[in-house]
């Protein structure tokens, strides 16, 4: 299986059953997923806590913050799981 993007490039992401806003069920954190390849996390009030690129292998996202730090998380059954979380996918 090949990734959908590599980390640093500016390949757009044509899938869009991952693309857009994830949250939280409080909606306290909120998690997107930008069709360029990058992504914005916010917490509470703070809009762009985290931000940086990510690639898809399949049903697993790795992340490469901004900051240098990775992460990684996995969608099954229409849920995201990340980093102990669970995020469902917001409707606009």
């Amino acid at each position: 299986m090949e990734r959908t993007n590599a980390f640093n490039s500016n390949t757009t992401i044509n899938s869009n059953h991952y693309i857009g806003v994830w949250a939280t069920r409080d909606g306290l954190i909120r998690h997107e997923f930008l069709p360029n390849g990058r992504y914005t996390e916010a917490r509470g009030d703070k809009q762009n806590a985290y931000s940086g690129y990510y690639s898809v292998l399949g049903n697993h996202v790795e992340y490469l913050d901004d900051t240098g730090f990775t992460a990684e998380g996995d969608f099954r059954d229409g849920v995201y799981y990340y980093a102990g979380m669970v995020l469902v996918k917001q409707t606009a």
